[in-house]
């Protein structure tokens, strides 16, 4: 199974993107997660990705956006933000919202999602000029991870531009992992990020995801699957083709404890 983990209907600074552009890049995958962004009210925003989503439900599947210093964090609101619009996830953008990861309000909601058994995805990049990039360090996410054992953590973008920090963090605890998206033109960003994973042993606590509408979900598996050609040429360190293949293949549904 193939899962696309980081996709958008709407991005801040593009605005609705072209819905037959994503109908089309979820085609060369099994399921595809649909990420809310911050470009607008929470409620607007997730009402119209639960819309999407309902009408595509053998594809798609929603996290909803939800801002801990602006909305209830409590169990209850949680769950109405997230189950009454058939939603599977959360998704937070610490560094473009402003807020610390390891925020008084923020561990509220983190309490929440734990006990709903909803996965948490950290999208913390790009950061525009508003942003804090210092609130986008994968390292915080240490102190979350190890209070909260049991919640299922993805940092977004594999945590770019720290990808050290994030290897590290990855490596440490159990119920974290990393979105493996890249931009297939950029050849540096997509060495980087397999092979800090590889370096460090952690090639399977990554995920697949295109990060549309950034880029799409097959060339993007093109450019995994074609990763060891160019680098070798080069003379640099490959990475065994069937372990990025696996992480492309990775049943990201089972191990977010998402029902299929």
């Amino acid at each position: 199974m193939v899962v696309d983990c980081h996709s958008h209907i709407r991005c801040v600074g593009l605005g609705q993107v072209d819905i037959s552009e994503h109908l089309e890049s979820a085609e060369m995958v099994d399921r595809c997660i649909v990420l809310a962004a911050p470009d607008g009210p929470a409620e607007e925003v997730n009402n119209q990705l639960s819309q999407y989503v309902a009408k595509y439900e053998h594809k798609m599947i929603g996290f909803a956006l939800i801002d801990p210093l602006n909305e209830p964090v409590n169990a209850r609101h949680v769950r109405a933000a997230t189950e009454k619009l058939g939603f599977k996830g959360i998704v937070l953008y610490c560094a473009q919202s402003g807020f610390h990861p390891a925020h008084t309000r923020a561990f509220q909601l983190y309490e929440a999602a734990q006990e709903l058994k909803l996965p948490v995805f950290f999208h913390n990049t790009p950061v525009g000029p508003g942003g804090i990039l210092e609130f986008a360090r994968p390292f915080l996410l240490d102190e979350v991870a190890r209070t909260f054992p049991s919640l299922k953590i993805i940092i977004g973008n594999m945590g770019l531009p720290f990808y050290d920090q994030t290897v590290c963090v990855l490596a440490k605890h159990e119920n974290v992992y990393a979105d493996m998206s890249v931009k297939p033109t950029n050849a540096w960003q997509v060495y980087r990020t397999v092979i800090a994973a590889y370096e460090q042993g952690v090639m399977d606590k990554l995920i697949f995801g295109s990060a549309f509408p950034a880029a799409r979900a097959q060339a993007c598996i093109e450019a995994l699957l074609g990763f060891n050609k160019p680098v070798k040429e080069a003379g640099l360190p490959t990475v065994p083709r069937n372990l990025i293949q696996a992480a492309i293949e990775r049943d990201t549904l089972k191990l977010l404890g998402i029902e299929k």
